[in-house]
């Protein structure tokens, strides 16, 4: 197994290298390159002119980008091409992130920007996460990857902190853009380092698991919807937690606070949403996380309070996290030849969400003046994601051994 490392670098990697190097790859690629986004759209409206249409445009592009790559994704089989294309997005990561900073009056430039953003989101998410994974399998590591997603935590956290720390210096929307395409560079030198090594071929009697059969197809439909739900229910509090607190006069300038409170959340959940997966196994975990995630949502519409603000936005950033992390695992755990291939199919459902959310609920809140209706609305979707989940789970008693859900 080593050896076949062996011809790609001059010693094997350690597995705290190889998941230290995957963190850095998902605090460039999502935390900068996608997130930096939700702290600065405020500030942008506020002195770029950026109408709430425009902003919810701009985030629909970003996330068309990532299902883009979500969708060439779904495609390569040549692992040494999905190794190369997540290299290209960690550089290309911080060259869009500066790009933002000069597109005042040219919106070509912000919707260039932000959908190579979200293709960057996708190397990183998708192509990233599934070579760390495998590498996982590869070496005899648990096949979990709540250590991995600590990125996305962190990476909202870092763009809450970098956001904070730069508007009390004064510094404009275009000079935070340039400030956090600098502090990339700390985390480019990890991620390019200690990327996991191209796989090596499988043998065919490790195609699938030990006792696993491959999902029937009612089952891979349930959970396309269902990842859709998801992928609705993340991108709202996603693009417009800073924007929904700083619109409320009681609340202004604590919007940043609610983002921190996301990440702050999101970094230590995905620890405890592993656990809570193997005591009751993984669709009721997730069933107990989309309710989470409900709640979440309904907090802030049924109340302006600065209480229900931060509520909210634990309740989110502590279940959004959890929601990925098993159902991309519960995937990448059932192609062990090519687990990036397998999350980029299920992950083309939830870009679908993530590029008419925002679009719809920009809309929606330039229409009304504010984002209830738009949580409201989220809040049904998440819902009917319960629903599919139950009907996962009726499916799954029905045909155990055809399901296999529990690793």
């Amino acid at each position: 197994m080593h050896t076949a490392h062996a011809a790609h670098s001059p010693r094997p990697l350690q597995a705290w290298q190889v998941i230290l190097g995957g963190i850095s790859g998902l605090l460039l690629t999502i935390g900068l390159a996608r997130f930096a986004y939700t702290p600065l759209l405020p500030l942008m409206q506020a002195q770029a002119g950026l109408s709430d249409v425009t902003g919810g445009w701009l985030a629909a592009i970003n996330y068309l980008g990532y299902m883009s790559g979500a969708l060439l994704a779904s495609w390569l089989e040549d692992p040494r091409l999905r190794q190369r294309l997540y290299s290209l997005g960690l550089p290309l990561s911080l060259l869009i992130t500066a790009l933002m900073s000069l597109g005042e009056g040219q919106l070509w430039v912000w919707v260039l920007s932000r959908y190579l953003g979200g293709l960057c989101g996708a190397a990183g998410m998708l192509l990233g996460s599934g070579l760390v994974l495998g590498w996982l399998m590869r070496a005899g590591h648990r096949p979990e990857l709540g250590l991995h997603f600590t990125g996305l935590g962190l990476g909202i956290a870092v763009s809450a902190l970098g956001a904070m720390a730069m508007t009390a210096l004064h510094w404009n929307w275009a000079r935070q853009w340039q400030g956090f395409a600098l502090l990339g560079l700390l985390f480019l030198l990890p991620a390019w380092a200690w990327r996991p090594p191209v796989p090596p071929a499988l043998p065919a009697s490790h195609a699938a698991e030990p006792g696993s059969r491959t999902p029937s197809r009612a089952w891979t439909a349930l959970m396309t919807a269902i990842y859709f739900c998801a992928g609705w229910g993340f991108v709202i509090s996603a693009t417009f937690t800073v924007t929904i607190v700083e619109r409320q006069p009681v609340l202004a300038g604590l919007g940043p606070l609610a983002w921190l409170l996301v990440g702050l959340a999101a970094t230590p959940a995905v620890f405890l949403w592993d656990r809570v997966a193997r005591r009751v196994g993984e669709l009721q975990a997730l069933l107990i996380a989309f309710g989470l995630q409900c709640l979440a949502v309904l907090v802030p519409a049924l109340s302006d309070s600065l209480a229900a603000a931060l509520c909210g936005a634990l309740l989110y950033g502590a279940t959004f996290i959890g929601i990925v992390s098993m159902t991309l695992a519960l995937v990448g755990r059932r192609s062990p030849a090519n687990p990036g291939k397998a999350m980029a199919r299920l992950t083309l459902s939830y870009g679908v969400a993530q590029v008419c959310a925002p679009a719809l609920s920009g809309a929606m809140a330039q229409a009304s003046g504010n984002y209830r209706a738009a949580l409201l609305l989220t809040a049904a979707v998440l819902l009917l994601g319960m629903v599919g989940l139950a009907l996962l789970l009726r499916l799954e008693g029905r045909d155990p051994a055809g399901i296999a859900n529990k690793f």
